[in-house]
């Protein structure tokens, strides 16, 4: 009798040896679709969720979740399709603008040209106003397309900050002159370098400058720090939060940004992005900000 009491308990030792092994193993599985998941997820791969133990409801989970990645893929791959096809369609269009703006432009020189009275010389100012807006415009959708479709033609070299932000704000100086804005200027003795894209980064600054004189009340305050941080503040009483929220939006203006297609914060924003900074707006008691900040490489940091 007690050595089938001990046979029994033997036999239950064992059960509950190779159950305990199988939950673990059933756990280790779980784990490992997981973590498949989580990085199929992350990646543009084709491949799918693998499955080590032969247990039915664990492989009909991965069979689910296989199924819902194949969905997904073919989803993402749409909205890239989609994406690269507007891409296009800006670029073909803002490029055909450009030989009829060419010829209106020639006509009005020579409208221009021939005497004319009062009237008439103040519709073409307005034709002339016009036609240079559309222009603009046209040229900032052909420029957008282009960066957005372009990022591993940048060619980051050392440069200082200082000196970008000094050619940056000469160059904005007439057109914040016009709207009576003297900057208020903040930089450090030390000079501050980064691996950067010289005709990107002239171009963030250029687009975060002209939406100043959009919404800038008369006002505006440049900061460089040593940390890589630039700042970009000015009262903008026209401005609100949520109207700030989604300034990097593409093809958003506010309504009194007349003449403005939308994409000047959004093309900084990429530019910014491509080149590993981040950038970004805030609005605190009618205070517009915009922080940029390019983290100094670990390359430079060696060095």
């Amino acid at each position: 009798m007690q050595l089938v009491c001990i046979g029994a308990i033997a036999i239950l030792l064992v059960i509950a040896a190779a159950e305990f092994l199988y939950i673990l193993s059933l756990r280790n599985s779980i784990r490992n679709i997981a973590r498949d998941f989580s990085e199929k997820l992350s990646m543009d791969t084709n491949t799918t969720v693998s499955v080590s133990i032969a247990d039915r409801e664990v492989q009909r989970l991965a069979l689910l979740i296989n199924q819902e990645l194949k969905q997904l893929r073919k989803e993402r791959l749409r909205l890239q399709q989609g994406d690269q096809e507007l891409k296009n369609a800006v670029t073909n269009i803002a490029h055909d603008l450009r030989t009829p703006l060419a010829a209106i432009s020639g006509y009005l020189e020579l409208m221009e040209a021939v005497p004319t009275d009062e009237k008439g010389h103040r519709y073409l100012t307005v034709i002339r106003e016009r036609t240079e807006a559309l222009k603009r415009l046209t040229e900032e959708l052909f420029q957008y397309s282009v960066i957005t479709s372009a990022s591993d033609d940048r060619n980051p070299t050392q440069l200082s900050l200082k000196s970008e932000l000094e050619i940056a704000l000469a160059g904005a100086y007439g057109m914040l002159s016009e709207r009576g804005i003297v900057p208020e200027i903040h930089m450090p003795e030390t000079d501050v370098r980064r691996m950067l894209d010289h005709t990107a980064l002239q171009r963030i600054f250029s687009n975060i400058l002209s939406n100043t004189a959009k919404y800038a009340d008369g006002d505006l305050k440049v900061v460089l720090t040593e940390a890589g941080e630039l700042l970009f503040q000015n009262r903008a009483s026209g401005l609100s939060q949520v109207e700030t929220d989604r300034l990097f939006d593409r093809f958003y203006t506010v309504e009194n940004a007349k003449g403005s297609t939308g994409l000047g914060l959004s093309i900084a924003k990429q530019l910014t992005e491509q080149m590993g900074g981040s950038i970004q707006a805030a609005w605190e008691q009618g205070n517009l900000s915009i922080i940029l900040r390019f983290e100094q490489s670990c390359e430079a940091q060696a060095e």
